[in-house]
């Protein structure tokens, strides 16, 4: 796998191979804290739990809020410079998380941390997409294996240094920001946005009229909610049925190993499976279709008796969970290059970082809803008696979205809008570099 991954990535450009490279060290120094922040905050900081809530909070905010706007620069001012400023400005936001101690200080942090994603990512996605060109559907796939390989290890290492001193871990993370930021400063070629623009408001009303565009991105959403689960619904199961102890520490850790090492040895391969025979909307939707179904193994084992100990009750704890894992990633694996793909072509090649801004910028008010009314199901599901009913609204969710993929793709509405003439563009404006 190692040997087939880095011939790929030796085919692209070098501002594409740095690209690979920033993604995986992006997500290294990041998962490498934030999984401990919040026991950090509640420990040896003693802060309460609404303020941990804050913090965090705070963080999501500031990065899923301003994703438009880190679009919006991208496209004016240039790829490069928003993807370096991103990256220096986490270096500072993690090195202030591990040497300050100020409920202030911590929120201010906090939140130019997530200032920082929304920065690089629209950036970097535009970058990738205009250097790959014609191999775009290639080149995300390969995007995505680093991304979750940054993920996998990023925890493991974050629990090594975490075990030395959580400002170890900070300064650390910072540290990689830092020698990333170097990185790009010297070595990667400088990009433009395709497309003139006016003003910021003319380039978000151009993006807001793109019915098609919007259309996806609300039939996406709950792709998006679905993935999540990984982190919320399915952990929350397997302490539900298998307890507190070491055991569910254990398989709630193999949940997320499968769901990385599933996408890290089969991305590439289920994506040249799927480009040689479908259409980037079939291959959506089917995606969407396998998301949906992840939840049934779930929902089977809602209708069977609960054992009351012993090996009957790990493997109904710990064998449901997993598969669905396994089958979320795997529709994560079919659906997601095609996904950034046609967000390209939706854009008609123009102001493709504003449109991944908007596009991460609804799929997070999406996930936040769709959170909120997960957790809701599961304590319904509980006080009721009910185990089968979130597993039941999820499966349906991704049977929901599918069909609205399937009937976007079925009237044209995922086809490259028509080209827009020189002279319809504002003549006043000029290509954005970087």
């Amino acid at each position: 796998m190692k040997q087939r991954t880095l011939a790929q990535l030796r085919g692209y450009e070098r501002g594409v191979q740095l690209l690979m490279v920033n993604q995986f060290t992006i997500n290294l120094g990041f998962y490498m804290l934030m999984p401990y922040l919040a026991t950090h905050l509640a420990g040896p900081l003693g802060l309460a739990g609404w303020l941990v809530g804050l913090i965090l909070g705070v963080r999501n905010f500031s990065q899923q809020g301003m994703f438009l706007v880190g679009g919006t620069l991208a496209d004016r001012l240039g790829y490069k410079p928003m993807i370096i400023a991103g990256l220096v400005l986490r270096t500072v936001g993690f090195a202030t998380l591990g040497l300050v101690d100020s409920v202030p200080a911590l929120i201010a942090a906090s939140a130019a941390t997530g200032l920082a994603g929304a920065l690089f990512n629209p950036a970097s996605r535009a970058y990738l997409a205009a250097d790959a060109g014609e191999r775009r559907v290639e080149a995300f796939a390969l995007f995505n294996v680093f991304y979750q390989a940054g993920i996998l290890l990023g925890p493991l290492v974050g629990m090594v240094l975490t075990g030395v001193g959580f400002r170890v871990t900070c300064l650390t993370a910072a540290g990689i920001f830092a020698v990333l930021s170097v990185v790009q400063i010297r070595a990667l070629p400088a990009r433009r946005g395709g497309g003139r623009q006016g003003s910021v408001l003319s380039q978000w009303r151009s993006v807001l009229a793109n019915r098609p565009f919007l259309l996806f991105s609300l039939a996406m959403t709950g792709s998006y909610v679905m993935s999540f689960q990984v982190y919320l619904a399915l952990p929350l199961e397997v302490r539900r049925l298998g307890g507190e102890g070491d055991f569910a520490t254990a398989a709630v850790a193999v949940l997320f190993a499968v769901s990385g090492l599933s996408t890290i040895f089969g991305q590439t391969r289920v994506t040249a499976w799927c480009k040689a025979r479908m259409a980037p909307g079939r291959a959506i939707t089917w995606g969407l279709l396998v998301m949906g179904v992840a939840f049934v193994p779930l929902l089977s084992a809602a209708a069977m008796p609960v054992p009351d100990g012993g090996a009957g009750l790990w493997l109904l704890a710990a064998v449901p969970p997993a598969l669905s894992a396994v089958l979320l990633a795997l529709g994560t694996m079919i659906a997601y290059p095609f996904e950034m793909d046609t967000i390209v072509r939706l854009s008609g090649d123009r102001l493709v970082a504003t449109h991944y801004g908007l596009y991460n910028t609804i799929c997070g008010i999406g996930i936040t809803l769709g959170n909120l009314l997960t957790g809701a199901a599961l304590d319904a599901a509980r006080a009721a008696g009910l185990s089968a009913l979130p597993w039941t609204a999820l499966a349906l969710l991704g049977l929901a979205c599918a069909a609205a993929l399937y009937g976007l793709d079925r009237t044209g509405r995922l086809a490259p809008p028509a080209p827009i003439a020189e002279a319809d563009q504002d003549p006043a404006s000029e290509r954005a570099t970087a």
